[in-house]
């Protein structure tokens, strides 16, 4: 049972997603923009790609370069082939999450492995401290039974990512910026409370159906950044929803992002240029 004393978060803003394509013209929604980095400090970025038409994604993210933080994407229908620098080669599957530290450097695809039907999941960004944007590269497949799953007696169901939800550990555990990534099912009628740690940024991603943060109204694909206060929050739909709780520990540093490159100052930015070219990046 909640603490009597337990407050919920408040909605700060919200922001709808911009449309967009990246990679070879693959169409997507970017719902976490540069503009909300230092807000939003340690996330970069959140992509949701949603589409059955192959158009919208056949072309894929051909090889292309990253430096300096790291990339989760988190397939929800479809299936995505990765392959990169460092030899590692994986398949991305429904309910499945792929987790890759770009680190000093790496060249990387992702490319569908179908040719017709649903492609539907996010790919988020989450930046490196200083000390540590120069590591070695790193990447995770996890497949969609090794993260958690719990269905509760409510018929909520939480999948954790990463991070920690009440007792129960997430596939991944960061310590630098100690990220907690879950996705929820919320069925008519269903509330639930997400704490979330003093001083952690966070935000609520609704992708599909509306949720009540606070007595706000969240409705689809639009993402609640929540204020600094209370103890984390509660969400309530009345008809059903799937919504992304994320937060983490904010850096606190200088953020210098150029295309596929994020450092903490232009001359770091233009090195990261100059090894690429010069093929010293991975």
């Amino acid at each position: 049972m909640t603490d009597p004393q337990w407050q919920s978060r408040t909605v700060e803003q919200q922001v709808s997603g911009m449309p967009t394509s990246d990679g070879a013209g693959v169409k997507l929604t970017r719902v976490l923009t540069q503009n909300l980095q230092r807000r939003l400090d340690p996330f970069l970025m959140l992509d949701e790609f949603r589409s059955d038409n192959p158009g919208d994604y056949i072309a894929g993210f051909p090889s292309h370069p990253h430096r300096g933080f790291e990339t989760v994407t988190y397939m929800l229908a479809g299936r995505m082939r990765h392959r990169d620098s460092g030899n590692n080669e994986g398949l991305l599957g429904p309910g499945g999450v792929q987790w890759m530290t770009a680190g000093r450097g790496v060249i990387h695809s992702e490319m569908p492995e179908q040719e017709d039907g649903l492609m539907h999941g996010f790919q988020l960004w989450i930046n490196l401290p200083a000390a540590r944007k120069m590591i070695p590269a790193a990447y995770r497949d996890i497949p969609a039974a090794e993260i958690p799953l719990l269905q509760e007696a409510d018929g909520v169901a939480v999948k954790v990512i990463a991070g920690q939800y009440r007792s129960q550990a997430g596939a991944i555990r960061q310590p630098d910026t100690e990220p907690l990534y879950l996705d929820l099912q919320l069925p008519a009628g269903g509330t639930r409370d997400i704490d979330i740690a003093a001083g952690h940024n966070a935000f609520v991603y609704v992708y599909h159906g509306n949720v009540s943060i606070a007595g706000v109204n969240v409705p689809q694909q639009r993402m609640a950044i929540l204020a600094n206060n209370g103890d984390g929050v509660r969400l309530h739909s009345d008809d059903g929803a799937s919504v992304l709780v994320l937060s983490g520990q904010p850096l606190r540093e200088p953020i210098a992002q150029y295309g596929p490159f994020v450092m903490n100052t232009r001359a770091e930015l233009e090195q990261a240029f100059a090894d690429y070219q010069q093929g010293r990046l991975a």
